[in-house]
């Protein structure tokens, strides 16, 4: 695609079992094209998507990720995209050097939680409740979560960014299931926003992988 004279990719990540929804992310591969960060935001701001993905170094997979208002040391539905997108061993965010592996239908990464930006992570009694809830009103990012199998570790969550940018939902957030993993401690399978899926499985050593499915779209 082209914004002005900037090409770019877009991607659905975390999609369903079918293809379907996933949250979409867009990616510059050619990040010199936009050098320096006030000019990415503004590209991020114009594009729209929940974040965008500057690629500085294809093969070292070197990225730089933003919201439409803010850049990100580390995110996790850029870094599942982008590492299905370069097929790369790891990618090299600000925050740290994220592992990456492809299997089968699956693309993975491995983080570190300390490396989420903070989450309020808000548990509900049942998955209807979350069904049930309203976006709220600007303030802290909200990922309201409920069991609906606790014994499968399957999770039913949505996300709430709170930032007042025009994304008043997150329909899939690698970050948030990675920092919900982390302290359920524990391997979850969440079914997030209209039917986005994220596997999730803590690593030695406080490392958790978080995967999913990813589509080109465009």
């Amino acid at each position: 695609m082209n914004a002005g004279v900037t090409d770019y990719d877009v991607l659905r990540v975390f999609c369903g079992p079918r293809g379907g929804y996933g949250n979409e992310l867009g990616v510059v591969r050619n990040g010199s094209v936009v050098p320096e960060p006030d000019e990415r935001q503004a590209l991020a701001a114009k594009l729209g998507f929940s974040e965008t993905v500057f690629v500085d170094d294809p093969e070292r997979g070197v990225i730089d990720i933003y919201t439409p208002t803010l850049r990100l040391p580390f995110a996790g539905h850029p870094c599942v995209g982008t590492a299905w997108l370069l097929d790369v061993p790891e990618l090299v965010t600000p925050a740290g050097v994220v592992g990456t592996r492809l299997d089968g239908e699956f693309s993975w990464i491995e983080a570190r939680p300390e490396w989420a930006p903070p989450r309020t992570l808000r548990q509900y009694g049942t998955a209807a409740e979350v069904d049930a809830l309203e976006v709220p009103p600007p303030g802290e990012w909200i990922y309201a979560w409920a069991w609906e199998d606790e014994a499968a570790g399957r999770v039913r969550a949505r996300a709430f960014p709170g930032r007042g940018d025009g994304i008043d939902e997150d329909e899939a957030t690698g970050a948030a299931a990675l920092l919900l993993t982390d302290r359920l401690g524990r391997a979850l399978n969440i079914v997030q926003g209209t039917g986005s899926q994220i596997l999730t499985a803590p690593q030695p050593e406080g490392w958790v992988e978080v995967g999913g499915r990813v589509v080109l779209e465009r």
